[in-house]
């Protein structure tokens, strides 16, 4: 008789917090907030995008979108999402097809508690 093992996921989210505190002493907070709003709306577009791609195995779309993902959460400070956007376009690149699926179900996952956090920090355990 075999044994299943449940496995829970707890993905750790970084946050540069210091980065976005450079981007409002530099804008001021109600600047800071709007171009911190759009970069939101914008990763969640190119997050969509990428593990859509990653879904359909358009291999090309994959590798620009996780880049353009990368480079947004670079940007805003979220250290984890960038990483784990580099890891799936390094997947897509190398045509690991069963890596790309594991790493793209983990960037939505990390993607959404990401945008979360950041749009909402009480949401932080």
């Amino acid at each position: 008789m075999s044994k299943i093992a449940l496995l829970s996921v707890n993905d750790a989210i970084r946050i540069d917090v210091q980065r976005l505190e450079q981007i409002v002493r530099e804008l001021g907070e109600d600047c800071a907030a709007q171009v911190i709003g759009a970069a939101l709306e914008e990763l969640a577009r190119t997050l969509r995008r990428t593990t859509t791609a990653a879904q359909q195995d358009d291999l090309g779309v994959v590798v620009s979108s996780a880049d353009q993902l990368s480079r947004l959460a670079w940007q805003v400070g979220l250290v984890t999402l960038a990483g784990v956007a580099v890891d799936v376009g390094a997947c897509a690149e190398s045509r690991d097809r069963i890596a790309l699926a594991s790493t793209a179900a983990r960037l939505e996952r990390i993607g959404n508690l990401s945008l979360t956090r950041l749009w909402d920090p009480a949401t932080d355990p």
